[in-house]
């Protein structure tokens, strides 16, 4: 592709940004956030977390380290809709890298923009809030631009996880070795939560999206997983009863992002969209049961409410988030349940937090 053609960014609020395109030609549009990562774009980008949106990566140079696929995949496809960034590269320096970004985006079929002052933007998000957005390298006029910008719509109240869901169920780990079965629902589960599960001895059947409670209990599981996943929580209200149906089951139980939500909606608990979301790899948390402080990997741009959680007879928060205080993980005290709002399998990000999987296996042989 010629590198130097024009391509434009435009917000919903009329705020544009001019840069040079990037991966195909086209357009395409989304709820736009930003990641603080130095690194791991491409697990950010294959994260089922962000479906459905456009990607602002803050870091200022983007693909010097091209793509390997064998090891640095989170699911079987890129599943962003756009990207932004400073500089984009289209050469890398990685000798194991299989090719380079842009060929990576191409064989994916994704739209970017490159050359944006990304610190604008970011502030500009910052003190406005996430909003949808559109990039194309097609449509130059704004006013036109704008007219296909508000066909897309809102991330609140959207249901997305049954869009990247699998389409069957599979299984993960070894049936003979393995000391625990675990039901995995997928509501965008990435393949480093699967793998840290693995590595610890359980043997995991990993089921669609709207499989009904009664038949993950035909499987006979020991306990339940539930996944990561984009969109508005509060709009999956069948993922909220099976979760519901599975705490009573009084079977362990971990949630993480998504699943974190999910726990706390089926918990009474409501959530809300939050006024720019979490995203990258060095967002403070504190164990309120240890007293340590974890760095760690986030995406989310919902949170459950604090208000609610506080009140609730049979939770306990464990832990917050230290910029802004935000619930990070809680438990029920009459099951055997909890959850947290990030990512501590860390793909990428520090591997502070990996002591919840043991913390799930000890759950595990305890029950």
């Amino acid at each position: 592709m010629n590198q130097k053609r024009e391509a434009l960014l435009l917000l919903e609020d009329g705020t544009a940004y001019k840069g040079l395109a990037l991966g195909i030609h086209g357009t395409t549009g989304g709820e736009i956030c930003f990641n603080t990562g130095m690194t791991g774009y491409q697990e950010i980008y294959t994260d089922p977390s962000y479906y459905g949106q456009i990607i602002v990566n803050t870091n200022s140079h983007i693909g010097n380290y091209g793509v390997q696929l064998e090891d640095e995949e989170e699911s079987s496809s890129v599943k962003i809709r756009g990207m932004v960034c400073n500089t984009f590269s289209t050469i890398y320096s990685r000798y194991t890298a299989d090719f380079s970004l842009q060929e990576y985006f191409e064989r994916a079929g994704i739209v970017g923009i490159s050359n944006v002052d990304t610190r604008h933007l970011v502030r500009h998000v910052r003190q406005k809030g996430v909003m949808n957005a559109i990039i194309s390298s097609e449509i130059l006029d704004e006013a036109q631009l704008m007219e296909e910008l508000k066909k897309i719509p809102s991330m609140d109240g959207l249901e997305l996880s049954s869009q990247v869901t699998t389409d069957e169920a599979y299984f993960m780990g070894d049936e003979k070795t393995s000391k625990w079965r675990i039901a995995v629902m997928d509501y965008g589960i990435k393949k480093s939560i699967l793998k840290n599960l693995t590595s610890r001895g359980c043997y995991c059947k990993v089921f669609p999206a709207k499989t009904s409670f009664e038949e993950v209990m035909k499987w006979q599981p020991d306990g339940f997983f539930i996944s990561n996943g984009p969109g508005d929580p509060s709009a999956m209200l069948y993922a909220v009863e099976s979760v519901n149906q599975m705490i009573k089951s009084n079977k362990p139980l971990f949630g993480i992002c998504l699943g974190h939500q999910l726990l706390a909606l089926s918990s009474g608990i409501n959530t809300y969209k939050m006024h720019h979301g979490h995203r990258g790899l060095n967002h403070p948390v504190k164990n309120l049961i240890s007293g340590f402080c974890e760095i760690t990997s986030q995406n989310h741009g919902f949170a459950v409410n604090p208000d609610e959680i506080e009140s609730h007879p049979d939770i306990e928060i464990t832990h917050v988030n230290l910029n802004d205080k935000t619930i990070e993980g809680i438990r029920r005290k009459d099951h055997p349940a909890f959850s947290v709002q990030y990512h501590p399998e860390a793909s990428p990000g520090p591997h502070d937090s990996r002591y919840l999987f043991d913390d799930f296996i000890k759950l595990l042989s305890e029950n």
